[in-house]
């Protein structure tokens, strides 16, 4: 890299990233029923662990509504409205540089009941990706992000012999009637994030914790890829294709044989296992990143967690450059289809992009496709079984009680040193 400024390849995708649930509100589906049954649990729990887990939490979070504190934290509700504002959102997108925009279907809207879809409601989305074409704003657009439908919750889920068929059912009604305007596809969401959490872990619906059922869902959601994969080909056979994959940085520190060995077989498995089965079903690769993993003394999560995201998170952006490297292997392109932190007070995002940008530059100069960066997230939304209180939006949402929700969107400071990069499509050194 020169010592002035790194050049960006020309056409190179500049954007942000939501998923329906986390933003749209409104949602029927198995997270939705979740949630009302949990929010009361989630909150106890939440109060008794208040001392440490949110000891980083801004003040401000905890007096204001919803917060982690209170049950409505964990019930997604009417989420940000950006169901009915996407217009206005897509208009902050547009005003802040973005060439490109990433966002999820929700599986339960457009197919209520099984083999029944609702044609109102693919309109929608229809109007949603026309929207981003008026602005020159390309989408990118995921088809599954993790709720799904009651009627398929009530069959097994994804442990239902049948969801390859069911999701290629919903594939091929989707892409038939939105391919024409959409080039790039993105059939799953971070399967392996999915998968741990609900079926090994148990902290996500359906709250299963046993290998076999994680095994036999990891190979559902890969079976599903495959099918979809070759329907879209079938409908357009000049549409992108791949998935957002979460690959985590681990590190052997000290360079141990012990925790080498550890750091291949983790690597294998988390990173590229999933890679590997789909390899000759994608057109590029889509990276979400958010993790950097010190395996030290053969044990896991021995950072040194010099900076900290809202939610402990460690901000470690050279380790973006480490994870794609990995990647160069399979010979794709390369889109970072999520990176991005919980920043409440808006203190670390700007350095934290600047500095994951230069090794997304660094990557480059070294021969790796990287062909976009959509940051996590154009919105603060809804974040799962946290709720409202992590903040990574681009934009800020108003949650304040005062005067009900009023869901004001504001821009961050940091949304303004993103767009400086994007104008220049250039990084310093």
């Amino acid at each position: 890299m020169n010592h002035l400024k790194f050049i960006f390849p020309a056409g190179f995708y500049w954007g942000s990233a939501t998923s329906a649930h986390q933003v749209e509100g409104g949602d029927v589906n198995d997270w939705t029923e979740w949630e009302r049954a949990n929010s009361a649990r989630l909150t106890a729990e939440a109060i008794r662990r208040h001392a440490n887990a949110f000891a980083r939490t801004p003040d401000f979070i905890l007096k204001n509504y919803p917060n982690p504190l209170q049950k409505e934290n964990y019930i997604s509700g009417r989420a940000c409205d950006h169901y009915n504002r996407y217009e206005q959102d897509f208009d902050i997108a547009k005003s802040l540089g973005h060439n490109a925009h990433r966002f999820s279907i929700e599986w339960s809207r457009v197919e209520p009941k099984q083999g029944k879809f609702n044609e109102a409601e693919i309109e929608h989305y229809r109007k949603v990706i026309l929207a981003l074409k008026k602005r020159g704003i390309e989408p990118f657009v995921a088809l599954w992000h993790w709720p799904i439908p009651l009627w398929l919750r009530d069959e097994g889920g994804w442990q239902c012999k049948k969801i390859p068929d069911y999701f290629s059912r919903y594939t091929q009604k989707i892409s038939t009637v939105l391919g024409k305007d959409v080039r790039f596809w993105i059939t799953l969401n971070e399967p392996e994030i999915y998968t741990s959490n609900s079926y090994l872990a148990g902290a996500w619906p359906p709250q299963k914790r046993n290998l076999f059922a994680y095994l036999n869902v990891l190979h559902n959601l890969i079976k599903s890829h495959r099918k979809a994969y070759e329907v879209i080909k079938k409908i357009n056979p000049n549409a992108k294709i791949g998935i957002s994959k979460n690959n985590i940085y681990f590190e052997a520190c000290q360079n141990k044989i012990a925790n080498r060995l550890l750091k291949k077989f983790i690597d294998w498995w988390w990173n590229f296992y999933f890679l590997n089965r789909i390899k000759n079903y994608q057109d590029f690769i889509g990276l979400n990143h958010y993790f950097h993993n010190r395996i030290k003394g053969f044990r896991f999560n021995q950072n040194e967690n010099k900076t900290v995201s809202d939610m402990g998170w460690e901000l470690y952006p050279e380790a973006i450059y480490f994870v794609l490297k990995d990647l160069k292997k399979y010979n794709k392109p390369i889109y970072i289809t999520e990176n991005g932190l919980a920043d409440a007070q808006d203190k670390n995002r700007g350095w934290f992009i600047k500095e994951t940008l230069k090794n997304v530059a660094r990557t480059i100069q070294e021969g790796v496709d990287i062909r976009g960066y959509f940051y996590w997230s154009l919105l603060d939304n809804f974040e799962w079984d946290k709720g409202f209180w992590p903040r990574f939006g681009l934009a800020e949402i108003d949650y304040s009680a005062k005067g009900g929700k009023t869901l004001e969107r504001k821009i961050r400071p940091s949304a303004y040193e993103y767009k400086k990069i994007i104008e220049d499509s250039a990084i310093e050194a």
